[in-house]
């Protein structure tokens, strides 16, 4: 084996990961994508109300959640990003009780609707419906950061239909004059909903408005866990030096649905869709591993076995869990006297 490939085959050992932890981030994406294919299911079948899919995107979100530091950082996720949000703490379980909102849900105890991430425990920032509206809170835990000098950064998720609001562009501009610690990923996946980025953009890339605001901005291949890593890890290190934000555009495509209220192919073909299936992250992660020698076909059955076991423990805790008392709606709405 030449000394190109052999670098090539080690990459995660270059950027400082262990065998452990690529191996750790492998199967976070396996269990974000059984996840996410099991709550399809539960929404078709009539057991759930809604699911927001985030298919495809699992790369880049564990990519940049294994830079950060866990409950040091935060993060202000987007609704698609359950691989994120189970690396760095939440579990199968709690997502599940948010999606059949029970009572036991720790987002909103299953009055939000599902994708509306909270935990404060993981430094997990919730956000609301109206997309964008969590790149100015990041930035607000950055400028917090910048105050009392403390070493943390603040990370936001958005897809890029969320690049063309207005608190987008004023978050950026403020980080930027304010030199802050925060990161900006845009997960663009081609789709504002039914709007492909042709339509919403007349830049070329979406990372040169990064650059319009004179920040340091990087392109990277969503699809590519490793590279994601190593851009977060220099942005989060940037940060914690004093050189300001960073904005990173990762590159890929939404493999299903916008939401299990949307027919994809109304505006798109099934071609074009099989086609970018071709990119999955998953087994290309996978055969990375294999080509490593870290990870055999016994590895792989064994753990779609235990991972196949979380999520119908999971599935059936949430679907026997009770309901939120009907006299606890208002609860946290009004003051109480």
């Amino acid at each position: 084996m030449s000394e190109t490939i052999v670098q090539e085959n080690n990459k995660h050992r270059n950027l400082g990961i262990t065998d452990e932890q690529v191996i750790k981030m492998y199967r976070t994406m396996v269990l974000a994508r059984k996840f996410d294919e099991r709550a399809l299911l539960l929404q078709r079948s009539g057991k759930v109300n809604f699911h927001v899919s985030g298919i495809g995107h699992e790369a880049a979100q564990i990519g940049a959640a294994f830079a950060l530091e866990k409950q040091k950082d935060y993060f202000l996720p987007y609704y698609r990003d359950y691989g994120m949000v189970l690396s760095i703490g939440m579990t199968v379980r709690d997502l599940m009780l948010s999606i059949f909102a029970k009572e036991e849900d720790i987002t909103s105890g299953g009055r939000q609707m599902p994708g509306h991430f909270s935990a404060k425990q993981y430094h997990i920032v919730t956000g609301s419906s109206p997309v964008t509206t969590q790149v100015p809170h990041a930035v607000g835990f950055a400028l917090a950061a910048k105050m009392k000098k403390q070493d943390f950064v603040s990370i936001v998720t958005f897809g890029d239909g969320s690049s063309n609001q207005g608190d987008f562009h004023e978050g950026l501009n403020f980080a930027a004059v304010q030199k802050l610690p925060v990161i900006f990923m845009v997960e663009n996946n081609q789709y504002a909903i039914s709007t492909p980025l042709h339509k919403q953009v007349a830049c070329e890339r979406l990372v040169d408005r990064g650059l319009g605001y004179g920040m340091h901005s990087v392109q990277v291949d969503g699809n590519d866990p490793l590279a994601v890593y190593k851009v977060v890890k220099e942005a989060r290190e940037r940060g914690i030096k004093g050189e300001g934000p960073t904005f990173i555009e990762a590159k890929m495509y939404r493999l299903s649905p916008h939401s299990t209220s949307d027919n994809d192919l109304a505006y798109r073909t099934k071609e074009e869709v099989e086609e970018n299936w071709k990119k999955d992250s998953i087994p290309h992660f996978k055969t990375y591993l294999e080509e490593c020698g870290l990870w055999t076909e016994e590895q792989e059955l064994r753990m779609q076995e235990e991972i196949k076991q979380e999520v119908n423990e999971a599935t059936k805790y949430a679907e026997q869990a009770p309901f939120p008392k009907p006299e606890e709606a208002l609860t946290h709405v009004f003051k109480e006297q």
